[in-house]
């Protein structure tokens, strides 16, 4: 008689384990997801830093677009489109006084990064959905021209 009582036991003690053990296991994956994208994202600023100092121009583009397009196409698709272009800031800062100019002239520092861009998390553990922003920066000096070379237009 006591064996019958029992027997739907097994059943609910292992939804009471596998409920935590499942919410473990994916916020494990989702932490480590957002750690892939933090780390691709600061790649891809970096490669758009690294192009940035060399005044190449992408064809009928002009420099910080062709930087912008660099940084899209490292980003491994988490920058697709316009609305991940738009996330993408160029900015050009004077050496001696770190005041940012629209200048791109040799010597400047020049400072690429991926702002505002928002995680929605996988697993929502709260009732209310939040989102996780995340922001990479990458700065370089500008290199030099040769003698009589203007640098191309921004």
């Amino acid at each position: 008689m006591r064996r019958r009582r029992q027997r739907g036991n097994t059943f609910v003690e292992t939804a009471l384990i596998f409920l935590p053990l499942f919410a473990v296991i994916f916020a494990i994956l989702d932490y480590g997801l957002i750690v892939f994208i933090k780390s691709t994202l600061q790649h891809a600023v970096r490669e758009g830093a690294r192009y940035a100092v060399t005044y190449q121009l992408k064809s009928g583009m002009g420099h910080d677009a062709s930087i912008k397009t660099v940084v899209q196409q490292n980003a491994l698709g988490f920058l697709r489109g316009t609305s991940g272009m738009d996330k993408i800031k160029v900015r050009y800062y004077q050496p001696d006084t770190f005041v940012e100019t629209t200048y791109n002239w040799p010597g400047n520092l020049v400072e690429i990064s991926v702002e505002n861009y928002n995680w929605r998390w996988i697993i929502p553990l709260w009732r209310k959905q939040t989102n996780m922003s995340l922001v990479a920066r990458a700065l370089d000096r500008m290199e030099g021209l040769p003698a009589g070379t203007l640098p191309p237009s921004r």
